[in-house]
C-alpha cells in the first residue's frame, strides 16, 4: 500500500506564534508510512463569515477565492494532525473557522492532535476539538502530544531539550493514526 497522506494543521495565526516550531518538530517525527502536508492556516484568507448554509447540508459551497487551496489540500488528506495553542481554555477562532467551513473533507477521517500551552499543554483545547471532530464523524485518535509550558521545553533554535517522552509519545500517536487512516481509508473505498 502507498504511504497515507497527513496534513499537519498549524491551528494559531497570532502573530509571534509557537506552533511553527511544533510542526517542524512534529514533521520530523512522522516515518514513511505518510506523505507529509504541512497546512499553515496563516497562509489561507480564512473569513469571519461562514456560508450561509452548513457544509453539512451543503458539503460544496462556493468557499471564498482565498480558501479553495485549503479545501483542496484537506481533501486530499486521508489523516490530520492539529496542532493547537491554548487560549482561554480552549482552541483558536482561526481553528475553528478553518473546521465550520469543511465538512466532506473531516467526514469518516482520522485526527491526532498536538497541543502547546502553559500549565495544560493544550489538554484542554483537544478535549474541545475532540467534541467537534465528533459531530463531524471523523474519528479521533486516543493519544495525543502535549508540551505544557512549551517556552522551557524547546532551546533558542526550536530543539527539544529533553526529546525522549515527546518523541514516544509521537510515535504512539502516528501508529494509531495509522492503523485508523488505513482502516477508514478501505471502509471508504468500498461504501456507497
Amino acid at each position: 500500500m502507498s504511504a497515507l497522506k497527513l496534513a499537519i494543521i498549524i491551528g494559531s495565526v497570532r502573530e509571534g506564534r509557537f506552533g511553527p516550531v511544533v510542526a517542524d518538530w512534529f514533521a520530523a517525527q512522522v516515518d514513511d508510512r505518510f506523505d507529509v502536508d504541512v497546512i499553515d492556516l496563516a497562509e489561507f484568507d480564512l473569513p469571519a463569515e461562514l456560508p450561509a448554509v452548513p457544509p453539512a447540508m451543503d458539503p460544496d459551497p462556493t468557499r471564498p477565492s482565498g480558501m479553495v487551496a485549503l479545501s483542496d489540500r484537506l481533501a486530499a488528506a486521508d489523516a490530520y494532525v492539529v496542532l493547537t495553542p491554548e487560549y482561554n481554555r480552549s482552541y483558536p477562532s482561526a481553528l475553528k473557522t478553518a473546521i465550520d467551513w469543511h465538512f466532506t473533507q473531516w467526514d469518516r477521517k482520522t485526527i491526532g492532535f498536538v497541543g502547546y500551552s502553559g500549565g495544560t499543554g493544550g489538554v484542554l483545547a483537544i478535549e474541545h476539538l475532540r467534541q467537534v471532530f465528533n459531530e463531524l464523524n471523523a474519528h479521533t485518535v486516543r493519544d495525543y502530544v502535549s508540551f505544557p509550558r512549551y517556552y522551557l521545553l524547546f532551546d533558542e533554535d526550536g530543539r527539544l531539550r529533553d526529546a525522549e517522552g515527546f518523541e514516544a509519545a509521537a510515535k504512539a500517536m502516528l501508529d494509531q493514526l495509522h492503523w485508523w487512516a488505513t482502516a477508514l481509508a478501505g471502509a471508504r473505498a468500498v461504501s456507497v
